[in-house]
């Protein structure tokens, strides 16, 4: 298939990294592996800070639209089927599906979540939008299986709903289990945000207070506009035990993770989280909560250990069990190295969504 694909969230050659860009990147690898060609639509960002936000991002998204129907009903080879990856109420798709209907062609979703509680108030013009579009969707692949409920909610919805599990578009190969020299090496790797991602910094910090008694130090790699009260969470740990590294390129977080031995990071509210499966590639066992899409890629014994968000003496626990347990730690870092080969690869995804997409089009292999 010719597929026209579109992230409203954030385009997939966008300059800022993020985990959103990153799943966006795999899926077109995947779609490419599959042999299908990956046309980005549109790099409009439909995401809205505030409510007010949203009727102008609605008038640009249907101007673009309006230019994209004209340009490919000229077309010898106009796209197949549209693909539009994450769909919420702060960053519906304007665009796809007025233009799905114009040309005739499917309308296909990776990610979506549907909330009810957002159908009244100031959020409720993108809470219709990503309603209207999932009712129109042919079919929906799900990252996550909470947000699988929430999809019955949809006045309309019939779209066929396929389990894709967050993959790697390079998962590397299983690591060596060479232990590294001197105290064990703790890392987080996160934007430093209000709310979730302060709320994680904060459950981390007061998870490792009880540890001050084993020998480790913590690398945190990221930056962000909570960057002071990020740490002021850490300001009364001895001098040695937390170093902040800033935010990294793709190739210098890769280097962090090949010189740590165990990735902490709560997820309070997680989508599911990239850093989770780019630090098991890598060889680590994670712990982190139970919280959100975690378990989509976290497998509790398998690829590390899940406890309860409420509780961060379980967490701390959890993380002082790998410390004293070095063996523990590099067989369950090797476990998660596997798993992450085995179970979320570029093969597998492809596979999947070829196999779904076959079931609401017949595939026309381009010039072949």
């Amino acid at each position: 298939m010719r597929i026209a694909f579109y992230a409203p969230l954030k385009p997939p050659d966008h300059d800022v990294a993020s985990g959103d860009r990153r799943m966006a990147r795999a899926i077109i690898a995947a779609l490419k592996l599959a042999r299908h060609d990956v046309v980005l639509a549109s790099r409009l960002q439909a995401w809205s800070r505030m409510p007010a936000d949203q009727e102008p991002v609605q008038i640009a998204g249907a101007r673009q639209a309006n230019l994209l129907i004209d340009q490919w009903r000229g077309e010898s080879q106009p796209p197949d089927l549209w693909m539009t990856y994450h769909l919420y109420y702060r960053a519906p798709d304007w665009i796809g599906p007025p233009v799905s209907l114009a040309l005739g062609i499917p309308y296909a979703v990776v990610e979506a979540s549907f909330a009810m509680k957002r159908a009244l108030g100031p959020w409720a013009r993108g809470h219709d939008a990503v309603a209207a579009a999932l009712a129109q969707a042919a079919v929906v692949f799900a990252l996550k299986d909470v947000d699988i409920p929430g999809l019955a909610k949809v006045e309309g919805f019939g779209a066929k709903v396929i389990s894709l599990p967050p993959f790697l578009d390079e998962a590397g190969k299983v690591p060596d289990a060479e232990p590294n020299p001197g105290p064990p090496v703790l890392l987080a790797v996160a934007m430093m945000r209000v709310r979730a991602k302060l709320d994680s910094y904060r459950f981390l910090a007061t998870a490792l207070r009880p540890l001050l008694k084993h020998s480790w130090r913590l690398q945190i790699a990221g930056d962000g506009p909570a960057r002071s009260e990020v740490e002021a969470a850490f300001a009364d740990f001895p001098p040695g035990r937390i170093k902040f590294v800033g935010a990294k390129s793709a190739p210098e977080v890769a280097a962090l993770y090949a010189a740590a031995d165990i990735f902490v990071w709560p997820g309070l509210q997680e989508g599911f989280g990239m850093v989770y499966l780019e630090a098991q590639a890598a060889g680590l066992p994670v712990v982190a909560t139970a919280s959100g899409g975690v378990h989509n890629v976290v497998v509790d014994g398998i690829s590390g250990r899940l406890v309860s968000p409420e509780n961060p003496g379980a967490f701390s626990r959890a993380i002082e069990d790998l410390l004293i347990r070095p063996e523990e730690r590099r067989s369950l870092g090797l476990s998660a190295a596997r798993f992450v080969s085995q179970k979320r690869n570029l093969a597998t995804a492809a596979e999947i969504l070829d196999k779904g997409l076959r079931q609401i089009l017949p595939i026309t292999r381009r010039g072949g």
